[in-house]
């Protein structure tokens, strides 16, 4: 039992760390390509802090363990808006934009409620798989037309004359040009090392987890669902903890609810998906009553929040943290208590 232990441990710590690499490697490759900043903080971030997931569902899948890979998605999910944004607002309230309540969360709740619709029956085919991985690409290339669009719109009023000093110092701190002094910019060398070395121990440190979260699920005699949702959901989530909080701290507002949403949607359609693709998934009954509902309430509870926190022109603040804390604890004692059904 205890090289499983072990194994988890370790695997989960590698997990964090080749997560930060990745996301590192990922963003720099992303500047030097000229990759717009929606993409870094939505594709880049949400598909990086998600790598997690999807290398361990996909894993588990291939290992005959489709439920767990299950469990990790769903879970993350809830650990992702009911702890991790939970937390990060505790510490540093976000400023809501109208794009987040108008586009983001909207698609957001799209994607929940196909999800949801399609686990009616409690099962997932290869064909279901195939739709959520073609949404998947629909959403972004929707997600792609509209930033552009709304880049363009910015970039023509930042164009425009003005008379005001106060103005053109605005326009020229936010220009992307601007180089801090003394700001060294990753070369596409280091960003290509740092993507190749953070994906390979992604599915080294991946592979041990899976494994460890197998063996102790058959030792303690616990459904590999549950496993999912607690120890592999807990610790693929961590990658969004540590980069909400340092988007929120260095007031990228939009970055670090961003990823949320990014990761959420990555999740559902892509981690889903490819495990779907991988093998057919038979959901325990209990998901549908238990871990379904409980991300559509938290999906409905963020945008309900958001929206009145957005027509109040207040912050996303310490309040709303508290209550997905909350939410967090009261699933928590859900899911124990339903443990053995």
């Amino acid at each position: 039992m205890w090289l499983e232990v072990v194994a988890i441990l370790i695997g989960l710590a590698i997990l964090v760390w080749s997560a930060d690499v990745f996301i590192e490697g990922a963003t720099a490759l992303a500047k030097k390509l000229g990759v717009p900043g929606f993409l870094i903080g939505v594709l880049i971030l949400g598909l990086g802090t998600s790598a997690p997931e999807m290398v361990v569902s996909a894993l588990a899948a291939i290992d005959g363990s489709p439920e767990l890979a299950l469990g990790n998605a769903y879970g993350s999910n809830i650990i992702n808006i009911a702890l991790v944004l939970g937390a990060t607002v505790l510490i540093s309230p976000i400023l809501i934009h109208k794009s987040i309540v108008a586009r983001d969360l909207p698609i957001l709740l799209l994607v929940t409620a196909v999800a949801a619709w399609q686990l009616r029956d409690g099962f997932l085919s290869t064909t279901d798989g195939v739709f959520l991985l073609a949404l998947l690409v629909l959403v972004l290339g929707l997600q792609i037309f509209l930033s552009k669009r709304e880049g363009r719109t910015a970039s023509s009023q930042a164009h425009k004359p003005t008379t005001g000093k106060k103005d053109n110092v605005h326009v020229a701190q936010n220009s992307p040009s601007r180089v801090q002094e003394g700001h060294v910019e990753p070369s596409l060398s280091h960003g290509l090392a740092s993507l190749f070395i953070g994906m390979l121990m992604l599915v080294l440190s991946s592979r041990a987890i899976v494994w460890g979260a197998v063996e102790l699920a058959t030792f303690w005699g616990l459904s590999e669902l549950i496993i999912g949702l607690t120890i592999v959901a807990v610790g693929t989530s961590l990658p969004e903890l540590v980069a909400s909080l340092a988007a929120a701290r260095q007031g990228e507002h939009d970055m670090a609810l961003g990823s949320i949403i990014g990761s959420n949607i990555f999740n559902t359609l892509g981690v889903v998906g490819i495990a779907a693709l991988i093998a057919p998934i038979h959901a325990n009954p209990v998901i549908l009553g238990r871990d379904i509902s409980m991300v559509s309430i938290l999906t409905v509870l963020l945008f309900v929040l958001c929206t009145v926190a957005y027509l109040t022109k207040r912050k996303f603040g310490r309040l709303s943290g508290a209550t997905l804390i909350a939410c967090f604890i009261g699933y928590t004692f859900w899911l124990f208590k339903t443990i053995n059904m």
